[in-house]
């Protein structure tokens, strides 16, 4: 096993960093279908498929979903009244929320907007900061923090009383919910003597084991507060299902201590792209073999997809795409970047990886499998 400490870094699951970027694509992917809600003998479901349609070998079909547990039959004819009030054409278009405002029942509103949202690049700085707190604590996947260490880290400011606003308290408890509760259904390949084959996995990035109340009595619900009210316990106890290939296979990928994971004031998390431009990297750091030990090459299609960089405005797109890039120049993730000459449409990008800062060991392979449940 790596010295982690000797290289000031931390491993992330390999597994986990190829498929994030897929898991996280939202509506505007034009890979990405729209929520259908489904029932079979496993129970009731809402979920989004991301397709395999490019010819890019990271590209892997998958399915996020949330289960929707005890249920009724009544429940599920009202839960299909309430979703045929969303505006999925609204949601692209002026936002997720306008795009919800008329269903009823808040409680499927919130479900609906955290699959719609899932894995942002917020959720995403959390996820990085647990997997930190694992190679820390050194107990495994188990992993105890204090909910203000997480939002002080995400880089927000206390309040003058010392601790943090309701709203970003109340942000925190649903994205870890939405963590917790969200479903990634996918293929990986299966070696059978001289056959390949397919195994359907179904995991959560993590589970929420338990959590504390600080002051008792103070009326606090983990599900409760994520569905209807607002509110955060003062700390966590979470597994990380994803957890297994770093400590068994040595897969995995070692992220810098001082990756900084602090969120933009005010800023909307779906416009950060220099998060979603390093997870994507790394995720193709896992999938593909470093030429030389440093370069990718990758499509400059691909990467606009990825970025979500999808209007019709080509000028702003490659501005902010060439932005990005300097922004990780800046922090010294990317030594070199360039656009190599070609046809129109199929321009590559030339990038050299700095191995300093972010290392991957060993590869895992993925089949482009149409999963359907």
């Amino acid at each position: 096993m790596v010295d982690k400490q000797s290289l000031k870094q931390f491993p992330v699951d390999g597994t986990l960093l190829q498929v994030m970027p897929r898991a996280g694509a939202s509506l505007k992917n034009p890979d990405v279908s729209l929520p259908v809600l489904r029932s079979d003998s496993n129970g009731y479901f809402i979920e989004m498929q991301v397709e395999a349609t490019s010819e890019e070998k990271s590209e892997v079909a998958l399915i996020r979903r949330i289960p929707l547990e005890n249920l009724t039959s009544e429940e599920w004819e009202d839960l299909q009244h309430q979703y045929d009030l969303a505006d999925f054409q609204s949601c692209l278009k002026d936002g997720l929320s306008k795009g919800v405002e008329k269903i009823q029942d808040r409680k499927v509103q919130r479900l609906l907007l955290a699959l719609l949202s899932f894995l942002n690049p917020r959720q995403v700085a959390i996820v990085l900061y647990l997997y930190k707190a694992a190679s820390d604590q050194n107990n495994g996947p188990r992993v105890s923090f204090r909910s203000n260490d997480l939002l002080e880290s995400l880089g927000y400011k206390r309040t003058p009383d010392g601790g943090f606003s309701s709203k970003l308290r109340s942000q925190l408890n649903c994205d870890l919910v939405a963590l917790h509760r969200t479903e990634l259904v996918f293929a990986k390949s299966l070696h059978k003597g001289k056959n390949i084959g397919a195994k359907v996995m179904i995991k959560n990035i993590l589970r929420i084991n338990d959590y504390e109340i600080d002051n008792v009595p103070r009326n606090f619900d983990l599900a409760a507060a994520a569905d209807y009210t607002s509110g955060l316990a003062d700390a966590y106890t979470i597994t990380l299902e994803f957890y297994d290939s770093s400590t068994k296979q040595g897969d995995y990928v070692l992220f810098p201590n001082s990756l900084d994971l602090s969120q933009k004031l005010g800023a909307n998390a779906k416009n950060n792209y220099k998060t979603k431009l390093l997870m994507y990297l790394v995720s193709r750091m896992k999938w593909d073999k470093l030429e030389d030990g440093k370069y990718l090459y990758i499509s400059k299609q691909c990467l606009f997809k990825n970025l979500e960089l999808l209007g019709s405005n080509a000028s702003r797109n490659n501005q902010i795409f060439w932005r990005t890039i300097e922004e990780l120049k800046q922090e010294n993730y990317i030594l070199e970047a360039m656009e190599l000459p070609a046809q129109k449409r199929n321009v590559t990008i030339q990038l050299k990886i700095n191995p300093e800062m972010i290392s991957s060991c060993i590869r895992d392979t993925f089949l482009k499998a149409n999963i359907n449940g």
